[in-house]
């Protein structure tokens, strides 16, 4: 049986997401840009305001995010992720080879129980400023299936298991 993924749209002109090709094993997520300012993070750990009310040629709402800025892209939408599941945000890598948008926390994850409007915490990681348009896909969501565990605190030191000798690159370069 498959999964069912709900989305609510908190904006009538977010993007619902979709997979772009019938292989894709995420789906693409888009920027809702309109709303006044959105929240960012200077390359100075400043936390300000952005103005998310500027326009392209096509009168299509923009932000532009200066160099190593952090800001949250919101995308309109608000996730019913199914009991047992977890959605995972990785970075286009598109984005991230051609122009320096990055997650500021390398993968997003959004819980079952987050009922709340998906926002993107991209980072500008380019020397140059950076233009995301109304619409633009900016990252990519995977409904992961969560395991069912336990943590419990050891007493004893693991006992090694395989040949493994050490850690950060003992394994090769």
């Amino acid at each position: 049986m498959n999964a069912k993924l709900g989305i609510f749209k908190t904006k009538p002109s977010a993007t619902t997401p979709s997979f772009a090709t019938q292989q894709s094993a995420c789906f693409d997520i888009s920027a809702c840009l309109t709303d006044d300012k959105i929240k960012a993070y200077s390359a100075l750990n400043q936390q300000i305001e952005i103005d998310c009310c500027s326009f392209d040629e096509n009168n299509t709402p923009q932000v532009t995010i200066p160099s190593y800025f952090r800001v949250l892209i919101p995308t309109g939408l608000v996730f019913d992720i199914p009991k047992g599941y977890s959605i995972r945000i990785h970075p286009r890598s598109g984005l991230s080879f051609k122009q320096g948008i990055v997650l500021a926390n390398s993968e997003g994850v959004i819980d079952s129980d987050y009922i709340h409007e998906c926002f993107i915490m991209v980072k500008n990681d380019s020397l140059d400023r950076v233009t995301i348009k109304h619409g633009d896909r900016i990252a990519q969501g995977e409904l992961v299936k969560s395991l069912d565990y336990t943590i419990e605190e050891c007493y004893t030191n693991p006992v090694q298991k395989t040949d493994r000798n050490g850690g950060f690159g003992s394994t090769g370069v």
